[in-house]
């Protein structure tokens, strides 16, 4: 775990601007060089509630949030209560002077909002300004964002908001409360905020999606929102449907068309959608699904994060048919699996899904840019037929792939039906058709397995304790390993962003030979570790679960070794 990092924790209520000091922040820190992990933890209401914005930055790779809490800014009465605390021994309290004695004795900056704002409105560019000052952030950084954002609202505007900007900042010079600076960063690379929904949008462009329906749904709405902003200068048409089975069939009869499409959702949504993912299988028809999962069952905590929908996706539709399921656990593999994920799902015609989950939805990341030229080539339907045979949507082949046309762009019939069929497409109730199509669809497995992401192994070639984890736990997991290994014990992680199908071979050894396999999820059954022992009969002696709808630490889990 890096030292040298300051956690700031964000508090107050929706609607008091609490994300516009979060997002403010972490872009001029990322402009600044350094790193950066958000956490948002935000309550189901439109106004009100309890929300908070965390940054935890530093000049070294940080890679998962922390409790302790270096800089807490109270935006609410309630919020120094609530969060007193995760305070640290050097923590300082930014609080509003009219919210009376609650921090007293602290190291606290008692803030006068009203008068150095001339409207509440102002009052996040002061906390702006006192942070600003706190950190010891070169202030040319959060003024040129503060210009980019408010320039479209005139020059008086722009002045407004930096004058309290600069005010607050004077304010905090002249208190006698001081905070250690934050180093200095070394990163002098071009870089983006992303966070991991815009990352899975950036991926599906550069994949060529160029569909998305939806209906919208908490925590992946965002993924559509991104695809509506950024991609209609990249003819990607987004329509909001009335209901997910709405989304997912119009997502079909897109792909049916030629259209490269993709569907997000939650776990909720996607319970709707399962008849739709059965239907894919069987009409071997394209589409990604983004699973942005959260604590259920039914609506559960909307707003909370979990990785419990693994079930759901591996087994969800009627029948049986081959699907790739991924899990990322950065923003930059969300970028190149959801990429992945459209390559697969074209190549073997059929569903695969992207889970991630509220926490890396919401959580931006400073990373470079995402080089679009570097990327392989994406399969797509074909628009003609070479074949000396009369042309058969189905045909049965070795590898269970058949040849797919785009209707209308030739002579060619393309038929699709949700009955079994024949290979040039049309229903049938012959048997031994039916055992037919059903092995050739199974064998497009054969090649999904081929094409198989390892897990990554990270740290200590042979060690005594093996921190196993999948999707967005991998940050806690790399800083537990590599807080254990200063103490001097043996340890690695091994972590999956694919996590169907599997392929033994990629990992069954080292679990076996292993003294301390320990598995880490985000639920209270162990989901992965079930499929595990299915696939292979390796059963983890050891769990570590998560599921009170917060995201793992690296303290977390090394409390609970």
């Amino acid at each position: 775990m890096s030292d040298s990092s300051v956690n700031i924790l964000i508090g107050g209520e929706a609607g008091q601007g609490l994300v516009t000091v979060g997002d403010f922040l972490s872009k001029a820190l990322v402009r600044a060089g350094y790193e950066i992990v958000v956490t948002q933890d935000y309550m189901s209401r439109i106004r009100g509630g309890h929300n908070t914005y965390a940054v935890r930055v530093g000049p070294d790779p940080v890679s998962a949030p922390v409790e302790a809490v270096d800089i807490l800014v109270a935006l609410d009465a309630a919020t120094y209560g609530l969060h007193a605390g995760q305070l640290s021994d050097k923590a300082v309290v930014i609080i509003d002077a009219a919210h009376g004695d609650e921090a007293a004795g602290l190291r606290t900056l008692r803030v006068p909002f009203k008068d150095l704002c001339p409207r509440p409105i102002y009052e996040n560019m002061a906390a702006l300004g006192v942070l600003c000052s706190l950190l010891c952030l070169d202030a040319v950084w959060i003024s040129r964002i503060i210009r980019d954002t408010f320039a479209k609202k005139g020059e008086e505007i722009v002045a407004a908001n930096l004058q309290v900007f600069e005010a607050a900042r004077a304010w905090t010079v002249a208190q006698n409360v001081t905070f250690t600076c934050i180093a200095p960063a070394v990163n002098t690379e071009k870089r983006i905020m992303v966070n991991g929904n815009e990352a899975i949008a950036l991926g599906a462009m550069a994949a060529g999606v160029n569909f998305c329906s939806f209906y919208p749904m908490t925590p992946g709405t965002s993924v559509a929102l991104t695809l509506a902003a950024k991609g209609q200068a990249m003819g990607v048409v987004v329509e909001q449907a009335e209901d997910e089975i709405a989304a997912v069939n119009m997502a079909l009869g897109a792909s049916f068309a030629g259209a490269t499409a993709l569907v997000p959702t939650s776990g909720g949504g996607f319970a709707l959608m399962v008849e739709g993912i059965s239907l894919s299988g069987m009409i071997e028809t394209p589409v990604v699904i983004v699973v942005a999962m959260r604590p259920g069952p039914a609506t559960g905590l909307p707003t909370r994060t979990e990785q419990a929908d693994l079930n759901l996706v591996l087994y969800a539709g009627h029948g049986e048919f081959p699907r790739a399921v991924f899990a990322p656990g950065t923003v930059e593999q969300c970028f190149h699996l959801t990429h992945r994920a459209v390559h697969l799902a074209e190549k073997y015609q059929g569903p695969t899904f992207v889970l991630t989950d509220q926490f890396l939805a919401d959580s931006y990341r400073g990373v470079p840019p995402f080089d679009p030229a570097s990327l392989p080539l994406v399969a797509r339907p074909g628009t003609s037929h070479d074949g000396s045979e009369p042309y058969e949507r189905y045909a049965v082949t070795d590898s269970g792939v058949s040849p797919r046309l785009v209707p209308g762009f030739g002579p060619y019939l393309v038929v699709a039906d949700s009955d079994e069929h024949t290979p040039d497409g049309h229903i049938t109730e012959d048997l031994s058709v039916r055992v037919a199509m059903q092995d050739k669809r199974s064998r497009k497995l054969a090649g999904l397995r081929a094409e198989t992401l390892p897990p990554d192994l990270s740290g200590d070639p042979d060690p005594d304790i093996l921190l196993t984890c999948w999707g967005t736990t991998l940050g806690a997991a790399l800083e537990a390993a590599a807080h254990l290994r200063a103490s001097g014990t043996s340890c690695a992680v091994l972590h999956f962003s694919q996590v169907s199908p599997l392929v033994p071979d990629h990992f069954l050894s080292l679990l076996q030979k292993t003294p301390r396999p320990v598995m880490i999820e985000g639920n209270s059954t162990g989901q992965l570790a079930r499929l595990i022992r299915q696939e292979t009969g390796f059963a983890f002696p050891h769990h570590i679960l998560r599921y009170d709808g917060l995201p793992f630490t690296a303290r977390y889990i090394l409390d609970h070794l």
